[in-house]
């Protein structure tokens, strides 16, 4: 089992983990959440990194919990060709289908305000 520590290493935000695993003698790769950084203009760089992988390339994700550190880029990993399933609970199903549209509105007002 190999693991990536893509976020939330050495600070509180960006929570995004890749497992690779064996199973059955089939290779495996699936993300544990798959968060935005926050805090200003370093986070917006980081969320803006390329992976270091194909999203193609992951089976699903694990979420732990909807907060958007933990769950705020999962748009932009579909928009980059993740098609697998995501994992969550009822509970976070319901909060993401809340928290998301509004992280997005958030972001495209932050964008309209920066341009001249």
């Amino acid at each position: 089992m190999k693991i990536q520590f893509l976020g939330a290493a050495g600070e509180v935000t960006g929570s995004r983990h890749s497992v690779q695993a064996t199973v059955g003698g089939r290779e495996v790769r699936f993300m544990v959440d798959f968060g935005m950084f926050q805090g200003g203009r370093e986070a917006t760089a980081k969320n803006l990194e390329p992976l270091l992988f194909s999203p193609k390339e992951i089976d699903f994700v694990a979420l732990t919990h909807a907060h958007i550190d933990h769950s705020g880029l999962l748009p932009r990993l579909c928009a980059q060709g993740f098609s697998g399933l995501i994992y969550c609970t009822d509970a976070t199903f319901e909060l993401l289908k809340i928290i998301l549209p509004d992280s997005a509105h958030l972001q495209r007002s932050d964008v309209e305000r920066a341009e001249p």
